[in-house]
């Protein structure tokens, strides 16, 4: 893959995710948050540097992800979750803990072809609601189901 289609699509995507700064979610209503913590999540997942090509396909799906967070009305997914937060202490060695949850939207973002994409917003503590993560939900042949994803809405 050259990677000069990657950086044009990150160039591109990174634009997109730039001009907005937020969106209003019906279902959440409050205004969700695009930072940069969501869009380094579309690099990179909890423990590595997510490779080209799904780095490229998370980025081309973004300005769908986007439409989903302001048009979602029905949740599908929603998950509460005590996580470490920040650096470990340098005393101990140990990590904060806050509450995290998750709300995940499945919409059809595209009719052709069919598009199915699965977005995921996060808060962490009683903070603002931000975008973290997005990814395809589709279907093979004779309607045998494929996720492009885990099912781990932190890592995804």
């Amino acid at each position: 893959m050259p990677e000069n289609n990657f950086k044009q699509t990150k160039e591109r995507a990174r634009k997109i995710y730039d001009a907005k700064g937020k969106i209003f979610n019906p279902y959440l209503q409050t205004d969700v948050e695009l930072t940069s913590d969501g869009f380094h999540h579309l690099r990179y997942s909890a423990r590595r540097e997510r490779n080209k090509k799904e780095q490229i396909l998370k980025m081309n799906l973004l300005p769908l992800a986007l439409k989903v967070i302001g048009k979602s009305g029905t949740l599908q997914e929603h998950r509460k979750t005590v996580e470490p937060i920040g650096k470990k202490s340098a005393k101990d060695g140990m990590r904060k803990t806050k509450e995290v949850e998750y709300w995940a939207f499945i919409a059809i973002a595209s009719q052709n072809p069919e598009i199915k994409i699965k977005t995921i917003l996060k808060r962490i503590g009683d903070g603002k609601v931000t975008f973290w993560s997005v990814m395809p939900y589709s279907k093979l042949k004779n309607n045998v189901k494929q996720k492009l994803y885990s099912g781990d809405m932190e890592n995804d």
